[in-house]
């Protein structure tokens, strides 16, 4: 029978299971946005913990239905936000709990990880071209705003040795646009929405598109929470919502910027992988490439398929693949 590696991730606001193959090839992958009534900036860990164990059933159900002859090998979770001894939300131990159960059922091995971790496994799969084994990292989301220095490990299993350069000290990439979009009167969560409303300011004499919400960075610190402060001044002054949804746009783009340009001079790497579901904003990307790509700055730009920014398990599923490989690897030296 083929062997099929199985990940699974209960993010904040979204409950996903996917399926890979032994050539990494995705055979399904199966999402469900958990619902926020429109006004509200989010959910209770509480209340998306109800959703995830709503949702697992329907979702497993769906991604078991294509096993047909094939065999599960690893299964691999996403146990806490971040790769680091501390890092908890409760939202996690929903899938946890239900990887725990299918490997204690299945007598198969798992794996745990984290949520960034599978962001980005899933970012340099689905790149047009691979970073290699160095490079910055970006991770810009609704729960997590990070700077990372990077290296690939490979044994025991696909991972990522990093190091945090910089992060935001108050609200998250993602809280701004949505904290900002809900103002707007967007739904949430607001990242799409707001970058739709954006773009109505391209072309029009109508807009001056001449108002700025100012970066705020020192060093590699970040704060958005004085942005978040502006924009809805700005919305209390009669500024167009078009004008406002692009300023928080610019607003992001020249953080990126002047962390990364930092970083370059600073480590002298100069590739640069983004993921998150901020990260998928067209505009956003176009900017960083010709401000960043510049022959003044040379950096090396990796963008994932916009659909594998926003949280997902791919990523999950490809280091369940990674550990069996591993696996696979050491039973073979042994017999050697």
């Amino acid at each position: 029978m083929l062997p099929v590696f199985l990940g699974i991730d209960t993010s904040c606001y979204t409950t996903s299971l996917a399926l890979v193959d032994e050539q990494g090839t995705l055979l399904v992958e199966k999402r469900m946005i958990l619902p926020v009534p429109l006004g509200e900036q989010g959910l209770r860990q509480s209340t998306a913990l109800f959703y995830h164990l709503r949702n697992l059933p329907m979702v497993m159900q769906e991604v078991f239905s294509v096993l047909n002859g094939r065999e599960l090998k690893v299964i691999a979770v996403s146990a806490k936000p971040l790769p680091h001894e501390n890092s908890y939300l409760p939202v996690f131990t929903a899938g946890l709990s239900l990887a725990e159960s299918l490997s204690a059922v299945l007598g198969i091995p798992l794996l745990k990880t984290s949520h960034q971790e599978g962001h980005l496994a899933a970012g340099v799969w689905s790149c047009a071209k691979q970073p290699g084994d160095e490079f910055l990292g970006i991770h810009f989301s609704g729960g997590t705003t990070e700077l990372l220095l990077i290296k690939e490990k490979l044994q025991p299993h696909l991972s990522y040795e990093s190091k945090v350069l910089g992060k935001s000290q108050d609200l998250h990439a993602g809280q701004l646009v949505d904290r900002v979009g809900v103002a707007l009167g967007l739904p949430f969560p607001a990242g799409r929405y707001l970058e739709k409303l954006a773009a109505e300011v391209d072309n029009k004499d109508e807009f001056h598109g001449d108002i700025k919400i100012p970066s705020s960075v020192q060093g590699y610190n970040i704060s958005f929470s004085g942005a978040e402060t502006l924009a809805k001044k700005y919305l209390q002054q009669g500024v167009p919502p078009q004008e406002i949804a692009r300023a928080t746009e610019n607003c992001l783009a020249v953080t990126v910027e002047k962390v990364i340009r930092k970083a370059i001079e600073d480590t002298g790497v100069k590739k640069v992988l983004f993921v998150g579901g901020v990260m998928a904003n067209s505009y956003i990307r176009k900017r960083l490439c010709k401000r960043l790509e510049h022959p003044a700055v040379g950096a090396e730009l990796y963008f994932p398929k916009p659909e594998y920014n926003s949280d997902n398990a791919v990523g999950v599923s490809l280091i369940a693949r990674s550990m069996y490989h591993s696996l696979d690897n050491r039973r073979n030296n042994k017999i050697n």
